[in-house]
Order: structure tokens, then C-alpha cells, then sequence
């Protein structure tokens, strides 16, 4: 990239750098490999347009420091790339960058651009996500039983590629992917994992790159199932569609964010009756969780008969609920009944 620009330069020419669109009008669903991809639409970022200028000069600073931290074969946060990149332009008042918020989208210009991961531009993000299991990793060197981790798990870092985790040894037969670090604090004490022979991951909520690399890198190469238990509420199943397709913000990266594979195993407003789950843990739906649903419906991986049937019954119903609720039949009863009995009967969403 740099080279180019220097020769437009030296050939008199507007300097100008080109990039994947990645607005809305540029972002498809692929029915056949069922991921968000973005489309063909390029646009030139150009130093002579007075609209462009400070963008330009933005992306070429991450640009070079991204240069400068692989050639010198160290890793950096993004956090600390954007403190080392800001500054007052001599001369001038102007700042480089006046928050992180401008840095951040530089980036991703640059991994569209260049099809590469972050990672792979050696920057690294906030650790979030623990994993435990039957699966031996080697993470830069060390070797790590992820069955011997108590409590905590091994934290899932920022850069899984294989460059840096490779998979030694497995034994599970299936990955379970838990929206609440509670579940999955209470599915690892009660070893789960061990009686179901399977790895258990949590992405705190909704689940950093990282994580979502890492289920996606479980699936593909040592080609297990992947199931995803989430609150039975749009938020829930919005970080179930972003695991299993990709997010519309990172669409260039689907192929290695993704899982299209990947099933939902609950919880669902459907569960209340099959399990007989008390009206009173349930939570009345409010006008954004209407408004939302009813967004859902329309997009086209909500389209299958099962998904539609999920989200009509719980308009219907009018309430939604949290895993957390599954506890009002037993603080065990996710872990010895509800999930062995989803699991056992293949009771999944697509």
C-alpha cells in the first residue's frame, strides 16, 4: 500500500488509497455459504480532497505504525496504537486523532483493504472468554490442558490464529457456546464438560473476535458440532446470528468469524411449557423488544419455519427470559436435566 502511494506521488499524481465500501449498500447475505459478506464496491480515500484529507492521513499513520511493530515482531493493543499515533501536528493545532473512536475504523479500513486480521497486523484487543475441556493447546510455546484449568478456564486472548494456538490433542466430541459467564461458571463446577465429554466457551456476553476465531477454528478444523445456549430474548439470539454468520460491521471477516454450522440449543419462550418453567422468572416484553423481534423476522437467517415459529410465540406470549431462570427449577437442573435432555433429543433451532 505504501509502495502505490509513493509512486503516485513520484508520478505527480493525487495520492489515493482504495477501499472495500462497508456501508449497508454494500453488505449481502450469501444463501449458499450462508454468511454476511461484503460486496465488490470500492471507493478512493484521496489526500487532494479537502473531505478526504484528515482520513488520509489517518489510515496511512496506522498504516506505518502497523509496518513498524510487525518489523520490529512485537504485538501491541489497539488501545496503545492509538496513543502512539496521537499527537498535534507541528505548526498546527490539529490532533492526529482526537479519540479512539477514529482510530478503531482506520483499522478495519485497513484489514478490508488488506484482507488481513488485526492479529495478523500484530494488534491485539481486551482477553474476554474462557474455555475448559477435553483439548490440549499449544499457546506460543506452552502447552495448556484445558481440563485442568479449575475454576477460571483458559482466558481465550485476542490472536487464536494458528500462528499462535494450535490444537495437540482433543477429545471432545461437541462445543458448547454460552452467552452467561454465570452458566458457564456453573456448567464448569459441575464438570460438565467431563460427563458430556465436550468443550464449554463463554463469550461474556456478546463474544469478542477472538472467540468467535476460535469456535470458528473448533468447527473447521477439528470438525465438531457447535451449539449455543442465550437468553430467550433478542439479544440472545442476535449474538447466536453474529456466531453462526457473521456481523454486518465485520462482514470482510465472515469466512473466519463465522460458523454457519453452529444450532441453537436455548433457550427458547417454548421451554417454558415443555419444562414446566414458573410465569413468574419470565419478564414482560417491552416496546424496543417488540420493535426488534419484528426486525428479526425480516431478516433473511430468521426466515426458517422453526425460527419464525420462536418469534411469533413470543410476541404472542408477550415475555422473554433468562437463562438464569432455568435456577428456579434447581441450581443443577441446566446442567443435569435441561441440556442432557436437549442434547440427548437433538431439540435444536437453526
Amino acid at each position: 500500500m505504501g509502495q502505490e502511494v509513493l509512486s503516485q506521488i513520484q508520478t505527480k499524481k493525487n495520492p489515493s488509497i482504495e477501499l472495500p465500501v462497508r456501508s449497508l449498500s454494500n453488505i449481502y447475505f450469501d444463501p449458499v455459504h450462508r454468511l454476511i459478506r461484503i460486496g465488490d464496491k470500492k471507493s478512493q480515500r484521496q489526500y487532494l480532497n479537502l473531505s478526504h484529507t484528515r482520513k488520509f492521513m489517518q489510515t496511512l499513520l496506522v498504516a506505518s505504525e502497523c509496518k513498524k511493530i510487525i518489523e520490529q515482531n512485537v504485538t501491541t493493543s489497539i488501545r496503545d496504537l492509538y496513543y502512539a499515533l496521537k499527537h498535534t501536528i507541528e505548526g498546527t493545532k490539529e490532533n492526529t486523532f482526537d479519540d479512539q473512536s477514529e482510530s478503531d475504523p482506520v483499522l478495519e479500513d485497513l484489514e478490508s483493504a488488506l484482507n488481513l486480521l488485526r492479529e495478523e497486523l500484530h494488534l491485539k484487543a481486551d482477553r474476554k472468554g474462557y474455555m475448559a475441556g477435553p483439548v490440549v493447546i499449544e499457546d506460543t510455546g506452552d502447552r495448556i490442558d484445558c481440563s485442568k484449568m479449575g475454576s477460571s478456564g483458559w482466558a481465550i486472548p485476542s490472536d487464536v490464529e494458528p500462528g499462535m494456538i494450535k490444537f495437540v490433542e482433543n477429545k471432545a466430541g461437541f462445543v458448547l457456546v454460552i452467552e452467561k459467564d454465570a452458566v458457564w461458571q456453573r456448567l464448569n463446577e459441575d464438570k460438565f464438560w467431563r460427563t458430556h465429554n465436550c468443550l464449554i466457551i463463554t463469550g461474556k456476553g456478546q463474544p469478542a473476535r477472538g472467540c468467535r476465531r476460535l469456535i470458528n477454528r473448533l468447527h473447521n478444523e477439528l470438525k465438531l458440532p457447535v451449539y449455543v445456549i442465550a437468553d430467550a430474548d433478542p439479544w440472545g439470539y442476535y449474538i447466536y446470528s453474529v456466531i453462526k454468520q457473521g456481523s454486518i460491521n465485520l462482514s470482510f471477516l465472515s469466512d473466519r468469524l463465522g460458523t454457519p454450522n453452529a444450532r441453537f440449543i436455548g433457550l427458547t419462550v417454548r421451554d417454558v411449557a415443555d419444562y414446566a418453567i414458573s410465569s413468574n422468572v419470565t419478564i414482560k416484553l417491552n416496546k424496543g423488544d417488540h420493535k426488534r423481534i419484528k426486525e428479526m423476522m425480516n431478516y433473511v437467517w430468521f426466515k426458517p419455519k422453526e425460527w419464525q415459529r420462536e418469534l411469533k410465540l413470543m410476541l404472542r406470549e408477550g415475555y422473554k427470559l433468562e437463562l438464569e431462570a432455568l435456577s428456579s427449577k434447581g441450581i443443577r437442573f441446566i446442567s443435569e436435566k435441561y441440556l442432557p435432555d436437549k442434547i440427548k433429543r437433538q431439540d435444536f433451532l437453526p
